[in-house]
């Protein structure tokens, strides 16, 4: 970052992580603080680099339990906080939520998703949450997590900040007359928006919202199947058929929400 402000001294830059805010499986205080040592793991250790140039204490000390602290040297420290970033930019799908760990084998399994990790023997053990919704692919949807997220991060941090993705991956259907009735997208996205809306009469700085995504790609967990854009690709995971591109119902919508700023959110 560093850098950038020395060749380019009117460029804005800053980190672009993955965060999703963890909740405490209970008022009991070991789920509280599993949750805290998860939302250390999982956000705040990349954004505790990134904005004050330190590594998080709380991580730092389950490294140094387990003797795996990485070597650092006063020169590393010094580029790390001579790097300041301009904004948070991050990327929000859902949250997580955190009980205690007992240590015990029975409690992980070897199958994790992306957005959600099983966890770590004795410092923390991820669990549903019993009061989300769910997507087609088993994530959690919290629009209002999205507003929690948004204001703990500003509150920590003090940066403007960037959503760069927000969006639903779900099994859209092609119609015989060429149409994508992506009713479940628009919710999903319209939730989110007046969330971020919220967020910003709490006086948080946001500096712009990005969907994800704008056409149907390959995703890394999930291959073509699981579709996010707003244009529809015809191809699936082993026929790549015609190819042709298809506007759904939802590229009308957001065309719609770009054009009044975000004031015209109707269906």
């Amino acid at each position: 970052m560093q850098l950038c402000h020395d060749m380019l001294p009117e460029a804005k830059i800053g980190p672009t992580p993955n965060i999703s805010l963890v909740y405490a499986a209970s008022l009991k205080p070991e789920d509280v603080l599993a949750s805290q040592n998860f939302n250390a793991i999982r956000n705040w250790l990349y954004l505790d680099a990134a904005v004050y140039g330190v590594y998080n204490n709380l991580v730092w000390s389950y490294l140094e339990a387990y003797d795996a602290t990485p070597e650092v040297t006063e020169e590393d420290l010094a580029i790390m906080k001579a790097g300041k970033p301009d904004f948070i930019g991050f990327n929000y799908y859902n949250t997580a939520t955190a009980a205690a760990s007992d240590g015990t084998e029975s409690e992980f399994t070897n199958h994790a998703d992306q957005q959600s990790k099983q966890g770590v023997p004795n410092v923390f053990r991820t669990v549903d949450n019993p009061n989300l919704p769910k997507t087609e692919f088993g994530w959690g949807i919290d629009p209002m997590g999205f507003r929690a997220t948004v204001r703990e991060m500003y509150s920590r941090y003090r940066l403007p900040l960037l959503v760069t993705e927000n969006g639903l991956g779900a099994y859209d259907t092609l119609t015989e007359d060429g149409k994508i009735h992506d009713t479940y997208r628009i919710k999903y996205l319209k939730d989110h928006i007046e969330q971020i809306q919220l967020a910003i009469s709490d006086c948080v700085d946001m500096m712009g919202y990005n969907p994800w995504s704008a056409i149907d790609l390959i995703s890394t967990h999930e291959g073509i199947k699981k579709h996010y854009g707003f244009i529809y690709v015809d191809r699936d995971e082993f026929d790549l058929k015609t190819l042709k591109r298809y506007r759904k119902d939802s590229f009308y919508w957001y065309k719609r929400v770009i054009e009044s700023n975000g004031q015209d959110l109707s269906d």
